[in-house]
C-alpha cells in the first residue's frame, strides 16, 4: 500500500469557484505557494479550460499548486488541443480555426485572446503537464489506460509530456502518434455501422461510439457504451471489437476524467474510477479521497456541496 495520499480532481473547464469549495472541503489552506494540505497531495486529471467562465482565476490556483510541488497533474484533450489550436506549422495551424473548434474553444478566447503574454505562460504549462502518470499504486490518465498506446508515445517522449515535434506527429491523420493520443486523451471509439447516428451531449452528428473499456464482462456493443443506452439501432448486437483494451482485474487502481458523468459518483469497476461528473454542465466537481487501497470504495468519492 502506498504511503502518499493523493485527492484525485475530475474535470474543472474553467469553474475555480467550485474548485475552491472543493479544496476547502477536503481540508486545503491557501498559501503564498498555493492551496495545501499538511498529508495529501492533489491529482487534477486536466481539462482545466474551455466552456467555464473563469479561466484566469482557475489557473491562478492550478498552477502554482503543481509547479510548488501541492498537486500533480495530467494532460486533457482540451490542453492538447489548445496547444494545436495555437501552434501554427506550415502555413496553417494544427487544429484548424473552423467554427467549431473555434466554439468549443470560445471561453478560453474570451479570456486570452488579447493578452499574448499570459497565453504564451499559459500554454508553456500544458507543455509542463505528462500526458499519464504511473505511481506507486494508482496510475492516472485523461480518458483511457492502453498500455500499447502510451508505451509507443513512451517511446517519443521518456518524460510522458508533450513536446513540439509529437505535437507536430499527434496532429496529423493517420499517424501512429495521432491514433495514441486519440486514444489515451479521448478514449476508445467504434465505428457505427454505415447509416447509423447518434447526437453527442453538444448536439453533433457521430457515427462512431465511445465503449467502456473498463468493463470486462460486456460483450455486446449496447452493454458498453458511454454514455449508456445510447440508441444505436442494429449496431446494439455488435460484438465489441477484439481491437478494444481490457483494463486488467488485477492491474492497480485508475483513475480518469473526460466522460461527463452524473448521478451519484461511484466507481466503474473495482479498479477504475472517472471524476468528470459534469461541473460545465451544471454537474458536480467531484474528488476521490485516495489512501492506498487497490479495491476503490464508493465512500471515498467526495463533491463540493
Amino acid at each position: 500500500m502506498s504511503s502518499q495520499a493523493y485527492d484525485i480532481i475530475g474535470d474543472i473547464h474553467g469553474h475555480a469557484d467550485e474548485l475552491i469549495k472543493l479544496l476547502q472541503e477536503l481540508g486545503y489552506s491557501h498559501s503564498d505557494s498555493g492551496y495545501q494540505h499538511p498529508s495529501r497531495q492533489v491529482i487534477f486529471l486536466g481539462d482545466f479550460i474551455d466552456r467555464g467562465p473563469q479561466h484566469k482565476k482557475l489557473l491562478d490556483i492550478v498552477m502554482p499548486m503543481v509547479r510548488n510541488g501541492h498537486a500533480l497533474a495530467v494532460m486533457g484533450n482540451h490542453e492538447f488541443n489548445a496547444l494545436a489550436y495555437h501552434t501554427f506549422h506550415e502555413g496553417e495551424y494544427l487544429r484548424p480555426h473552423t467554427k467549431k473548434n473555434k466554439g468549443q474553444h470560445q471561453a478560453f478566447l474570451n479570456e486570452f485572446e488579447q493578452d499574448d503574454e499570459q497565453r504564451e505562460a499559459v500554454l508553456e504549462f500544458f507543455y509542463e503537464l505528462p500526458m499519464w502518470l504511473e505511481l506507486d499504486g494508482l496510475r492516472v490518465v485523461h480518458a483511457c489506460w492502453d498500455q500499447a498506446h502510451i508505451d509507443l508515445l513512451q517511446s517519443k517522449a521518456p518524460d510522458s509530456r508533450m513536446t513540439p515535434e509529437l505535437l507536430i506527429e499527434a496532429s496529423t491523420k493517420g499517424s501512429a502518434a495521432y491514433e495514441a493520443i486519440e486514444r489515451i486523451l479521448k478514449g476508445v471509439e467504434v465505428q457505427l455501422p454505415e447509416g447509423i447516428t447518434f447526437q453527442d451531449k453538444d448536439g453533433h452528428s457521430r457515427n462512431a461510439v465511445r465503449v467502456q473499456w473498463w468493463n470486462s464482462s460486456a460483450t455486446r456493443l449496447a452493454e458498453a457504451t458511454v454514455p449508456e443506452g445510447l440508441a444505436i439501432g442494429e449496431a446494439s448486437d455488435m460484438a465489441i471489437p477484439d481491437t478494444v483494451p481490457r483494463y486488467p482485474d488485477s492491474a492497480p487502481p485508475c483513475f480518469i476524467g473526460h466522460y461527463w458523468l452524473n448521478g451519484q459518483p461511484a466507481p466503474l469497476a473495482h479498479n477504475v474510477a472517472c471524476l468528470d461528473y459534469s461541473v460545465a454542465k451544471e454537474g458536480k466537481l467531484v474528488a476521490y479521497r485516495w489512501n492506498g487501497e487497490s479495491e476503490l470504495k464508493a465512500e471515498h468519492f467526495s463533491y463540493a456541496r
